[in-house]
């Protein structure tokens, strides 16, 4: 008999990751220990927001107002972005999939935070894993806590411990990519005379308007100006050829870069209020994705998993996504309802994920580098951003929309591997969105058919599956009559036919038992 375990799932790591899968275990019923090295959360402004299809799948947990400070769902933006400091004008797409939420991370991990908590999650905090070792039916933890050191056994293990990640360590998981050594970048929030600041952007005495979030780059490196709302303004520079001091970093230091790249002096003061606020310099980064995501019961998501050297926050986005993909699938797993092969999809998918996302990040680090050649290339680019196609190619790589999984023995349907967007239904409990329907975390069977046929089929599913008919409401257009949905919102099958026919039963009912062990 196998010896008995201390808890199911130890997740290494207390940031936005690992508290996003324990919450997402927890709705499943599943209670974790969540492990956090550092003694105190950490209030040093990192991420200044989320970008993309994250945005969404956390608007499917019912977290999005809670990040946002705003009532209602998100609302995509329909205007411009940017991608590697070129604008990229959203207004004309007939839907843009480019969703974003101003919140700093601080504020991330204290919403995530109550939602493990709320789950039933045991969060021990100044807790750091020193050794790991595997066994055929468990994982045993060696641990150094503020009582002195233990020991943690648990069925499977989670390292969500970033960059430097002791587990993927441990676990001697390689983490090959590219390391950038070449330049400097400085983040400040500041304060900046009234005369300098205008509704189009910054005023720069000899240099004209910078435009808000919208880099501009020079042949000596790239400044942004981000007056992000609720906050003092964020600006940034990255220099090519870098000018770095052992002191610890100064607003006369931003000053100085700022000077330097523009060429022209931008007058920068301390923040008003009381923080925290960004005064960091950085050299260089890294782009790197682990040789693999799972190693017998241990997994990487988030940071630990991924890094990249690049704008947008594609690091935490992602990692958010890898809690999300992974956090049903092993409660299906614990559950003993997963069929065969569904913990070894998390790392095809998310590998997948991430190496897509390592072209988008290498693709931006090229086309910022100085040289008249890259200037060529950015002139081309541009031009190409006049067109509507190409726009919402770039659109989609920016917020990962693009990304569309393998999923076997349900090909056929356009939507089948793709992230399901929001719908406005009338169902017989009323006016809903899908947003709303999948805030328990449970897989969905969406009948949007007048027969209910799909719905009929999967009678027998509600242990597992919820089941909803109903209808969209004008002027939505779903692309389907009935779909079946994964609780990371990813279509696992899709029909348009008014009144499915008997294949499309056998293909349903094929979809439902290779991912939830019904059908």
């Amino acid at each position: 008999m196998a010896d008995e375990v201390d808890v199911d799932v130890v997740v290494v790591g207390g940031g936005p990751t690992g508290l996003m899968l324990a919450a997402e275990l927890g709705l499943l019923g599943v209670r974790p220990a969540v492990l956090e090295r550092l003694a105190e959360s950490s209030r040093e402004p990192r991420a200044n927001g989320l970008v993309g299809q994250v945005v969404q799948a956390l608007d499917r947990r019912g977290l999005y107002e809670s990040l946002s400070g705003s009532p209602g769902p998100p609302r995509p933006n329909n205007a411009f972005f940017t991608f590697a400091g070129l604008p990229v004008d959203l207004s004309g797409l007939p839907e843009s999939p480019v969703y974003t939420v101003a919140v700093p991370q601080h504020r991330i991990v204290e919403v995530l935070t109550a939602r493990a908590l709320e789950s039933g999650a045991d969060i021990r905090i100044g807790h750091e894993v020193t050794g790991l070792t595997q066994r055929d039916d468990r994982v045993e933890l060696e641990i150094a806590g503020p009582a002195g050191p233990y020991r943690l056994t648990a069925r499977y293990a989670v390292g969500a411990d970033g960059a430097h990640s002791v587990t993927r360590k441990l676990c001697g998981i390689g983490f090959p990519g590219i390391t950038y050594d070449r330049s400097v970048s400085r983040h400040a929030h500041v304060s900046v005379p009234a005369e300098y600041v205008g509704p189009e952007g910054l005023r720069v005495p000899g240099v004209g308007v910078v435009a808000p979030f919208l880099p501009r780059r020079t042949d000596r490196g790239s400044f942004n100006w981000a007056p992000l709302p609720g906050r003092p303004p964020l600006v940034a520079t990255v220099e090519w050829e870098p000018v770095q001091g052992d002191e610890p970093m100064s607003l006369t230091e931003m000053a100085a870069s700022i000077g330097r790249v523009l060429g022209a002096e931008v007058p920068v003061a301390a923040p008003e209020g009381a923080g925290p606020f960004v005064l960091r310099r950085l050299t260089g980064g890294n782009t790197r994705v682990a040789e693999r995501f799972r190693d017998g019961r241990v997994f990487l998501i988030g940071d630990a998993a991924h890094v990249y050297a690049s704008g947008g926050g594609p690091g935490l986005n992602s990692g958010l996504q890898d809690a999300i993909n992974l956090g049903w699938k092993l409660a299906a797993q614990l559950a003993g309802t997963a069929p065969e092969g569904l913990l070894d999809s998390y790392a095809a998918e998310r590998t997948a994920a991430a190496r897509r996302t390592l072209v988008y990040a290498q693709a931006q680090s090229a086309l910022l580098e100085p040289g008249g050649d890259v200037d060529a290339l950015r002139a081309v680019f541009g031009e190409l951003l006049q067109d509507q196609g190409a726009v919402q190619r770039v659109a989609d790589l920016i917020a990962g929309s693009d990304l569309r999984y393998d999923i076997a023995g349900a090909a056929g349907h356009p939507l089948v591997g793709t992230h399901a967007r929001d719908l406005a239904l009338s169902t017989p409990a009323g006016p809903l969105r899908l947003g709303e329907l999948t805030r328990g975390g449970r897989p969905l069977l969406l009948d949007l058919t007048r027969t209910a046929t799909a719905a009929k089929s999967a009678a027998g599913w509600s242990a597992r599956v919820d089941v909803v008919t109903g209808s969209a409401q004008p002027p939505a257009d779903p692309g389907f009559t009935a779909a079946l949905i994964r609780p990371d919102s990813y279509v696992a099958w899709a029909t348009s036919a008014p009144a499915p026919a008997r294949t499309d039963i056998a293909e349903l009912r094929a979809a439902g038992g290779r991912w939830f062990g019904v059908g």
